[in-house]
């Protein structure tokens, strides 16, 4: 994960993202408005899976690969 920062950095700022929208429509003083699940659950696995990536400039010997 060190060597591949920018997936790392894309998938920390999704689930940031994801999260922040949740607390906003949890705590926006409108009892219309509903925390989605489904989305905030995809968007935070999708940032789980770039955490895990790598960049496409890491080359597989850097990256630890064998």
């Amino acid at each position: 994960m060190k060597s591949s920062w920018r997936t790392t950095a894309a998938g920390v700022g999704a689930i940031l993202v994801a999260v922040g929208a949740a607390l906003n429509a949890a705590f926006d003083s409108n009892a219309a408005t509903n925390v989605d699940i489904a989305a905030l659950t995809a968007a935070c696995m999708a940032g789980l899976g770039l955490i895990f990536a790598r960049d496409n400039v890491v080359s597989s010997e850097s990256a630890g690969a064998k």
